[in-house]
């Protein structure tokens, strides 16, 4: 009985191993498919701004802010949950979501300002002010403000005498 108990414990034991192994692997797995799909969208969103889509490359750019969402939502319900690490990878996830989303607004009001569209590039420009307000979003914020400075050189505002 004792050797039935061992080997049980023992084949319990490897079982346990196992799907550790797995839950680690299968964590690996969707923070690379979620950094692939990232990476898809962004070769799609400079794709779309080298044929002069611009309309589908502000989709392509919302669809990484959507993934960024649904990251913001998966930490909140895991903040609870204590000595995860996958907190961690979330975050990590979502800061590279975000990071991505907004240096392509910053790309696109770049594009549209070669191609003189001002007021549109100033409403990207202004857009990343007023979605990115995160304290390490900051340098995405200073950029676009000064872009938005930069335009104003280009094309001045209408003067309100």
């Amino acid at each position: 009985m004792a050797i039935r108990s061992r080997t049980t414990s023992m084949w319990h034991g490897l079982v346990l191993l196992a799907t550790c192994l797995t839950l680690a692997h299968c964590a690996h797995d969707i923070h690379e498919k979620r950094a692939d799909t990232v990476k898809d969208h962004v070769e799609a969103f400079y794709d779309h701004l080298t044929h002069d889509r611009v309309a589908a490359a502000v989709r392509e750019n919302e669809a990484i802010e959507h993934l960024s969402s649904q990251l913001g939502e998966i930490i909140s319900r895991r903040v609870n949950r204590p000595g995860t690490n996958q907190v961690d990878r979330e975050w990590t996830d979502l800061r590279t979501a975000n990071e991505t989303a907004a240096q392509n607004w910053l790309a696109l009001g770049q594009y549209l300002s070669i191609k003189k569209q001002y007021a549109q590039s100033r409403a990207t420009y202004q857009r990343v002010i007023d979605t990115y307000t995160g304290a390490t979003e900051r340098i995405y914020r200073e950029q676009a403000a000064r872009a938005i400075l930069d335009l104003d050189i280009l094309n001045p505002p209408p003067s309100s005498h």
